[in-house]
């Protein structure tokens, strides 16, 4: 029996690290796991150190103010680790805090493995030698980041993005409108965030756009572990809420406004037209545009290689620019249609494997149970 321990520090880490785990426990049952993470890792047998949302924190500013909150979990996971003597590390995501562990971890002479590593191509791209001192595999989601690796003499296993797996397995609720008491309105879908500081950022702006648009529904994509009070900009003026349905929302939405994130490619991959959005602290933003060595913010453009949905950040989001772009997306098909073929290029270029899948493989070939194709 082998011991893994496994960390993800957010809602889609945690989901994507559910799905790894499901994966290496299809093809060897006899592995136990513990760690941090959240709902998604419990259900799939992972022993919880730590729940993820006890240390979450976003942004530049926000992370040095929660300093001392980071430590003190980083030093007892650190302990954790040490009292369990896993024989394999998996990190998933979570670049902050997991590449302090990844090197605590090589310091104990413990094998690393990186499920989604940090994107260190956006910003200190120096970061890179740490990676390469301080892991043993990298499994890489996006099909750019190979390429950029090999500038550092670094190996990274392409696996496909995780994000295909889950919308292979979805299946649209057949009452879905019923279910959430909507009307058969074109639906405008607001995807303000998972977490409570980009929905405390984004959503009252995106809510001021109901008023532009009165022969469309808008409908808020929430989340059911979030305090519900966080929606109460969109109630109050009468928008639904949907929690935990996302998939659902995008499958029938018309268009969509979106907070910069995993969810800007969840969107392309339903094939809905976006906006992509996003604001913080002038403090955070003034030393991200110092630091960030990329175009776009967006993965939908970041894989493309080009602009393919616009982008509105800090300022530029304003209700104003919404909604000009909301009315060529609604009312241009040709418009529409070039955005769509752009996330056909898009979907062509993330190719169509199981990352779960391949991932397992790769993690169990070096642990010497199964061969890797």
């Amino acid at each position: 029996m082998k011991r893994i321990y496994i960390i993800s520090g957010e809602r889609s880490g945690d989901l994507h690290a559910s799905n790894l785990i499901l994966a290496l426990k299809e093809r060897s049952p006899n592995l136990v796991f513990r760690g941090m993470g959240g709902s998604y890792s419990k259900q799939a047998g992972v022993e919880l150190a730590v729940d993820y949302s006890e240390v979450a924190l976003m942004g530049f500013l926000e992370v040095v103010l929660g300093f001392r909150k980071v430590l003190k979990y980083l030093n007892l996971i650190k302990s954790d680790i040490l009292q369990y003597k896993p024989d394999a590390i998996i990190l998933v995501d979570y670049g902050g805090f997991n590449m302090k562990i990844a090197r605590f971890a090589t310091q104990q002479q413990i094998s690393v493995h990186y499920y989604i590593p940090p994107k260190v191509w956006a910003w200190n791209q120096k970061r890179a030698y740490k990676l390469k001192a301080f892991t043993n595999h990298i499994y890489s989601i996006l099909p750019f980041e190979p390429d950029f690796f090999t500038r550092f003499d670094l190996e990274v296993h392409y696996v496909g993005n995780p994000l295909l797996d889950e919308i292979r397995k979805f299946k649209p609720h057949d009452f879905f409108f019923q279910k959430n008491e909507l009307s058969y309105q074109p639906i405008i879908a607001l995807l303000p965030g998972s977490r409570k500081q980009e929905i405390l950022g984004m959503l009252s702006r995106m809510v001021d756009l109901v008023s532009k648009f009165p022969h469309a529904q808008f409908v808020v994509a929430g989340v059911k572990s979030l305090d519900s009070s966080l929606y109460f900009s969109a109630q109050k003026v009468g928008i639904k809420v949907v929690f935990d349905q996302t998939y659902d929302l995008l499958s029938h939405a018309t268009a969509a406004v979106v907070t910069s994130g995993t969810a800007t490619l969840e969107t392309a991959l339903f094939r809905v037209p976006q906006i992509v959005v996003y604001r913080t602290s002038s403090v955070s933003y003034a030393i991200a545009k110092n630091l960030i060595k990329v175009p776009f913010i967006s993965l939908v453009n970041l894989i493309a290689d080009k602009l393919v949905v616009k982008e509105f950040i800090q300022q530029d989001f304003s209700v104003h620019n919404l909604e000009l772009e909301l009315r060529q997306i609604l009312s241009d098909p040709v418009y529409r249609g070039q955005m769509l073929q752009g996330y056909d290029w898009i979907k062509e270029k993330i190719g169509d494997q199981s990352a779960s899948q391949k991932t397992a493989e790769l993690v169990l070939a070096s642990l010497g149970r199964v061969k890797s194709n």
